[in-house]
């Protein structure tokens, strides 16, 4: 299961749970939210959808303990479109 908690302004605590349970901390701005989805969904939906993205590609071991959202696509090239496709937009 994931969970988002906004912390702070633009920052997220994101817990993955499960026999490893990882947190990690993000920042998304809200220009990036708004081109990922179009402000028609919830920042934490976005972050869910961001996570099960990562999931499918590495453990969440793998995944940095503190990192901004946009910086997923200098990574994984494919993140943007594909988030926008899950996010229906």
């Amino acid at each position: 299961m994931i969970s988002v908690n906004m912390v702070a302004a633009n920052v997220y605590e994101v817990v993955i749970e499960g026999a490893n349970e990882t947190i990690h901390h993000v920042h998304m701005s809200q220009e990036y939210y708004r081109k990922l989805c179009g402000a028609t969904v919830t920042h934490e939906y976005v972050l869910v959808q961001a996570f099960r993205f990562l999931l499918e590609r590495e453990p969440s071991s793998a995944i940095l303990a503190e990192f901004d959202v946009q910086d997923i696509n200098r990574y994984f090239p494919e993140f943007e479109a594909e988030l926008i496709s899950r996010l229906d937009r």
